[in-house]
């Protein structure tokens, strides 16, 4: 019995990734305010009332989406803020991480992009408590750096928040010049290393 069970539960979760799946390759065509889940759930190959099994509604899956796309966000933001290092080679990791993340997850950042702004309360909803705890995660982790001595913690949220803010945009710009030219993602680079290093010069004379 236990192991039918295990079966079932597997299949469960195949079944769930797989609307999620489908549900995202959709999305590269058309917003979540405009997703039939007749249309999911045809794509996956099961019948429309299998979706209730898994998600309430398009909004429900729509967050699940939120869950997965950003959730693979997490180890990158804390490894382009950690403490250490040259400034100037931190910054270049940082663009380069992002730029290899967008490379890696396109639809999960036009995702984000889309509805972040999107006509789904709920998601939109999702996505700024993620960026939120993000933003939370990035001044913990500035917190430990020596530099941040005598900041306080609502001046450290604010700086995390400006370099979680210039990573979506960065992630954005890299993923409009995606299917461009090789000088074009360079002057992505170029713009988004100008931009941090304002933000790092920003924070070095704060208390100044």
């Amino acid at each position: 019995m236990s192991h039918t069970l295990g079966v079932r539960q597997v299949q469960k979760r195949r079944t769930r990734q797989a609307l999620l799946d489908a549900a995202l390759e959709l999305l590269e065509e058309q917003s979540l305010s405009s997703l039939g889940l007749r249309e999911v759930t045809r794509a996956v190959g099961v019948a429309p009332t299998a979706f209730y099994r898994h998600f309430r509604s398009t909004a429900d899956l729509g967050v699940a989406l939120v869950e997965e796309a950003l959730g693979s966000l997490h180890p990158m933001i804390r490894t382009t803020v950690s403490p250490g290092g040259d400034p100037e080679e931190r910054i270049a990791r940082a663009v380069e991480l992002i730029a290899s993340h967008v490379g890696e997850y396109p639809s999960h950042v036009r995702f984000i992009a889309r509805e972040r702004h999107g006509g789904v309360q709920p998601v939109r909803e999702a996505i700024r408590e993620q960026l939120a705890r993000f933003a939370e995660e990035v001044r913990a982790e500035l917190a430990g750096d020596p530099e941040s001595a005598g900041w306080h913690d609502d001046d450290l949220l604010m700086l995390a928040g400006l370099y979680v803010d210039q990573m979506l945009s960065t992630a954005s710009q890299f993923l409009e010049a995606l299917e461009g030219t090789e000088e074009e993602r360079r002057r992505v680079a170029e713009t988004a290393t100008r931009r941090l290093r304002l933000i790092t010069l920003g924070r070095r004379h704060w208390l100044d």
